[in-house]
């Protein structure tokens, strides 16, 4: 029984010709040999399994063959090609930095080199994983590979380029290798495959050349260990069993549940994922991955950036026609979310099922899907609600006795200050008590139900009517969502409007409406967000004026442009329509807090004026 050979070392490259992905650099070091400009120091470099020392050798080989042939390879028929082949040659050494990374092995590699070669014209030495020298090796090495016997060739190879010293890298040919893409993986595959007597299918090499992530020796290794798993028949099947790797048809079938807007069979998809032993993260990744190939799919421009075989790139462009764009977009965001905040979470399963949620739901009636904005993570109702819940009672009353709902009434997680809860409830009752003595044609009982005052009036609260959809809580923003989504619009006339009486309120309820309003800000206006949060409005005697002092100009303009805009909303908040605010900026004598580096080294020198005399000393100036 002869050795077995790994397809690796079997099948490894001994021209230029069938060195696979890396053509550009295969023609230029041909035509550097066929010109005679060889350099005396190249450097390799690039990911694992790419070429580079097999480059390396065909290089050293071809250089010194006695009778290259036309176009630049070795003949492998002199003596020099015969001896190499034979691995008897003395004009070709290799070394390997990892374990020979001292002062001292390079010294005696510096030795080595003033020997001439006996056979050929040049002796080539080859340094692999050149970046595991120590800092004295390298400056041991540098004048010697600055300048070298005429005889002698240096070729440096690595995979951190990053790592080596710049004296060095200067010194050198630089050569950056390439992963190689599936393609050629495939191609190469194939031909080994045929090689062999193997019998493989199409899609079961391109999940190979996949999992290989630009490897060619990865590749190998991997055909060799799905060879003995499958006897010589590699099918699509026996390679994602033997390889652990998720099937298509699982992204698919989730693809089509969202599209349909089909939660609950998302969720068991991925229970059933979790089941055959995958873990969530490569769950996720795969499915962005998915989103992105469909996303390719849908132009024909980007077709050739999807790497899959031949059948399923069929069924690629078939699912990619259903998917709308803004839907590809805003799921690939989602799931790219998902993904980066899965190594930090503490349920993995629960943040995998929310995205999973999410990402159903851009489908669902009533959302916008026009726009490339990035998602909102709200999450609507997911199961049905029984039917006799979902039909909200509706009172047949006319639009003109709709009562209005106060827009703090229902928030989720906010609680008004008790003073001025107590003073708004005392004067909803004794309004109720007052118009339900002498009720008017055009004002509402606010209050008659809730407190059971007056049988003889029979007005009611009409219930407003909602889409289940529109129930949904927002993940980011709950407060501010909330707040906009209980305030409801009345059809009442102009007439009405002025018809409710203003509330009393005092500092405590104007500065906790002040910070629910700055609270509530976007993102985009963090900055003022951040200063309303630092000051306090104050009210101007017993009126319903109130003022901001700011400590510079620029502030009170921003102030001043957001006015009409704060007014409006502490109106809604206090009910109160002669809300004034009016922005002032603080006088010389008034206590500023410092905000910026100058006030504060200010402030600093007035406690301290040797912080004063410290700076005119050393000319030092403030920005």
């Amino acid at each position: 029984m002869e050795n077995y050979i790994v397809s690796a070392r079997k099948y490894r490259p001994s021209t230029f010709e069938s060195v696979v992905g890396q053509r550009a650099l295969t023609t230029t070091l041909k035509n550097a040999i066929a010109t005679q400009k060889l350099a005396h120091a190249y450097l390799f470099c690039g990911p694992r399994g790419v070429g580079k020392t097999t480059c390396a050798r065909i290089f050293a080989k071809t250089i010194n063959c006695m009778t290259p042939t036309a176009d630049g390879e070795a003949c492998n028929e002199c003596e020099s090609c015969i001896a190499f082949n034979e691995q008897r040659s003395y004009n070709i050494h290799e070394l390997d930095a990892a374990s020979n990374n001292s002062v001292d092995d390079i010294r005696q590699l510096v030795e080595q080199v003033r020997i001439p070669p006996q056979i050929g014209k040049y002796k080539v030495y080859i340094i692999d994983e050149v970046h595991m020298l120590s800092a004295s090796a390298f400056n041991a090495f540098l004048k010697t590979l600055e300048e070298p016997p005429r005889h002698a060739i240096f070729i440096l190879a690595t995979t951190e380029k990053h790592k080596i010293l710049p004296t060095i890298l200067s010194r050198c040919q630089i050569y950056d290798f390439n992963r190689i893409g599936v393609e050629d993986t495939v191609e190469h595959l194939s031909y080994v495959a045929s090689k062999e007597g193997i019998m493989a299918e199409p899609e079961a090499l391109n999940v190979i050349a996949l999992k290989a992530d630009g490897g060619m020796r990865d590749a190998l290794s991997i055909f060799d260990q799905v060879v003995s798993f499958t006897g010589g028949n590699i099918t699509y099947k026996s390679v994602i069993e033997n390889l652990n790797v998720l099937d298509y048809e699982y992204y698919f079938r989730l693809t089509d549940c969202f599209l349909e807007n089909k939660v609950s069979d998302a969720l068991l998809l991925f229970n059933d994922v979790l089941n055959k032993g995958f873990d969530g993260s490569h769950f996720i990744t795969g499915l962005s991955s998915h989103f992105r190939d469909l996303l390719v799919s849908k132009d024909i421009v980007t077709i050739s950036l999807l790497e899959v075989g031949a059948s399923i790139r069929q069924r690629y462009q078939e699912q990619a026609q259903k998917c709308p764009l803004p839907f590809l977009y805003r799921a690939m965001k989602l799931c790219n979310d998902c993904d980066l905040n899965y190594r930090a979470s503490k349920n993995k399963r629960l943040l995998v099922e929310l995205a999973l949620i999410q990402v159903a739901q851009l489908t669902a009636e009533g959302d916008d899907l026009s726009g490339g904005r990035s998602p909102k993570k709200t999450l609507n109702p997911v199961f049905t609600q029984p039917a006799v819940a979902q039909q909200p009672q509706v009172n047949t009353t006319s639009p003109a006795h709709q009562s209005v709902v106060h827009p703090t009434s229902s928030m989720v997680g906010t609680k008004a200050p008790n003073s001025a809860a107590t003073t708004r409830q005392s004067q909803v009752a004794a309004t109720t008590v007052a118009k339900s003595a002498t009720p008017s044609a055009g004002t509402s009982n606010v209050a008659s139900q809730g407190v059971g005052i007056s049988p003889i009036v029979r007005e009611e609260k009409k219930i407003p009517v909602m889409k289940m959809s529109s129930l949904g809580v927002s993940i980011k923003h709950p407060q501010r969502e909330q707040i906009t989504q209980n305030v409801t619009t009345t059809n009442v006339t102009n007439v009405q409007v002025q018809s409710e009486e203003d509330f009393i309120f005092n500092d405590r309820d104007l500065n906790y409406y002040w910070q629910e309003y700055a609270g509530q800000l976007p993102k985009e206006q963090v900055a003022i967000a951040k200063r309303m949060q630092g000051l306090r409005p104050v009210l101007i005697g017993n009126s319903t004026s109130f003022e901001v002092v700011v400590d510079n100009e620029i502030a009170a303009r921003d102030f001043t442009a957001l006015i009409p805009e704060i007014q409006d909303y502490l109106r809604r908040g206090l009910k109160n329509s002669k809300v004034l605010m009016t922005v002032r900026v603080s006088a010389p004598t008034e206590t500023i807090r410092a905000v910026g580096r100058v006030e504060k080294f200010q402030m600093m020198a007035q406690k301290n004026q040797a912080l004063m005399q410290l700076k005119d000393e050393f000319g030092l100036e403030l920005y």
